[in-house]
């Protein structure tokens, strides 16, 4: 189901009555862009600490945007054994322009020929997406509202508030007291925008919020002062109704939030967490620590699917997968020992059109294959600590006991740590060794031409040491065995395993810095003492 700005207010009791009884919630989220392509120190990569990869990935979350975000809600159906329904969404998503609100944001060709070629509706995306905000957005605006400060700052909207002004006016010199008016074609938050211009640029007028648009009623200055007063539909209340429809969606964040025993379950879902907080919540802080805390504040049970199947993978002898849709499949063939005993999904109504057809990369349906292999994946788990033949009686707040080692380990892609925990301290690297490469005869060398030499061999990152020396990092062990093997007795490109202690320039400075103070010390002492 695609939910747009024209649907989206009249979904929400719906979607809340949704999320509020499900056992859990997939999600997956589309962006304009993915990572800037910023210099080479900025770039993440394996040698950065979870804290150095969350400062340089925050500024690329500043600078995209999010163009459309899946939920798929997973309900179990009363009465009938490990049955699950679930409902799928699309929610298209534009930031609120209004008053203050302006906001500025880039598209990156790569990711915008990446889901043209999926098929994605930009123009749903850009004429019909839902409005959000942060908090600290919606205290401003708020402010700006309720105070009567604020002012139509797009120059889409001064021209259309112009032509409708200028229609009104016309028409008003022409009707008498009692007669009416429709403005079609006028929908959401700028319909109530509108009508506060109207009302307070012209004193004879009122007007109604219909389904075919806003009625402009003639009326006179005592008639308008008694409906100002006594009437529900008060200007203060409409100030109320334009910020709940400038909100949009953040409207549906706050009842995720607030739905916090549910788990939120993505699939490779840093990326989406670093934007869920800084389009939704707050902007992101400096410290990754306050980060950390805040998302677990927020979301207190993740489960992130790619960090649960790499365990499962390496000892079930699954084909290698490289993305979501593969995972699934393989998790659906005969390959799973599992496959007939395990969770049976189906689609909601209006979301049935996955049942048949596959539609990777959007966003409601990558988010049904996250909360499908969470399941499958759990049954899997379950199967490998009871058997095949003594499974209990099964129920989702069993597969949630057996998820339980993964709950808030987030998988994180290309950084010092496999993965990032929302609930207590990160756990230490187990990556490869860093390997040390010293090179002789190759004066001026640059870290990609020692990239460059690797790369057919395997893939490595580069850091430079000193003048003649560079770090090597790689994420596979069998690499660094490889490498180690292949250069040995190599005439300009001696690699060895790094240590900190004897290869650090800081080290060695400090050893040298220590000699010669101790020689000097050693110095004066000979020097100063009396003769015999």
């Amino acid at each position: 189901m695609d939910v747009g700005a024209d649907e989206f207010e009249q979904s929400l009791p719906l979607l809340q009555e949704l999320v509020l009884g499900a056992d859990f919630v997939g999600l997956d989220i589309e962006f304009t862009g993915l990572r800037s392509n910023q210099s080479r120190p900025q770039q993440i990569s394996l040698f950065d600490l979870p804290s150095e990869w969350y400062l340089k990935t925050r500024q690329s979350v500043q600078q995209f945007t999010i163009c459309q975000i899946g939920l798929s809600v997973f309900s179990s159906i009363e009465g009938e054994s490990n049955k699950y329904v679930a409902h799928s969404c699309n929610f298209f998503l534009f930031p609120t322009t209004f008053g203050v609100l302006d906001s500025e944001f880039s598209f990156q060709a790569s990711s915008v020929q990446f889901l043209n070629q999926y098929g994605f509706d930009y123009n749903k995306f850009l004429k019909n997406g839902i409005p959000y905000m942060n908090e600290e957005q919606e205290k401003k605006i708020k402010h700006n509202i309720l105070t009567g400060n604020w002012k139509v700052r797009s120059s889409l909207d001064k021209d259309q508030i112009k032509v409708v002004i200028d229609e009104v006016t016309r028409w008003l010199d022409l009707a008498e007291e009692g007669d009416w008016m429709t403005l079609p074609g006028i929908a959401g938050f700028q319909a109530f925008e509108i009508q506060l211009v109207l009302r307070q640029a012209l004193p004879n007028i009122w007007t109604v919020l219909r389904d075919q648009g806003i009625i402009v009623k003639k009326v006179s200055k005592q008639h308008r002062w008694y409906l100002e007063n006594t009437s529900c539909d008060r200007e203060s209340c409409w100030k109320e109704k334009i910020l709940l429809s400038a909100r949009g969606f953040s409207v549906f964040f706050q009842m995720l939030v607030k739905a916090q025993k549910q788990p939120l379950v993505g699939h490779n879902m840093m990326t989406d967490l670093l934007h869920l907080h800084e389009k939704f919540f707050r902007p992101l802080p400096e410290s990754y620590d306050q980060f950390k805390l805040n998302i677990h504040s927020l979301f207190p049970v993740l489960i992130d699917t790619k960090n649960v199947t790499k365990d499962i993978w390496k000892e079930l002898n699954f084909p290698r997968v490289s993305n979501l849709s593969e995972v699934y499949e393989v998790l659906n063939s005969d390959l799973n020992p599992t496959k007939s005993s395990g969770p049976v999904i189906i689609h909601a109504s209006k979301c049935e059109k996955y049942a048949e057809t596959k539609y990777p990369h959007e966003a409601a349906y990558d988010a049904f294959l996250c909360g499908s292999v969470l399941l499958k994946v759990a049954h899997l788990l379950l199967w490998r600590v009871h058997g095949a033949g003594s499974l209990p009686e099964l129920s989702f707040p069993l597969y949630l006991d057996v998820l339980a080692p993964y709950v808030n380990q987030v998988n994180l892609i290309r950084a010092g740590v496999p993965k990032i925990n929302f609930s207590g301290p990160d756990y230490p690297s187990i990556r490869p060794p860093i390997l040390l490469l010293s090179v002789r005869r190759w004066p001026g060398v640059s870290e990609q031409q020692v990239y460059r030499e690797f790369q057919n061999l395997c893939k490595f990152d580069v850091r430079r040491l000193s003048r003649s020396q560079f770090l090597l990092l790689t994420n596979k062990f069998k690499d660094a065995r490889s490498i180690l093997r292949e250069y040995r007795g190599h005439p300009t490109l001696q690699i060895s395993l790094y240590r900190y202690w004897r290869h650090s320039p800081d080290i060695n400075c400090l050893l040298q810095v220590c000699g010669v103070v101790a020689t000097w010390a050693l110095l004066a002492l000979v020097l100063g003492r009396p003769d015999p």
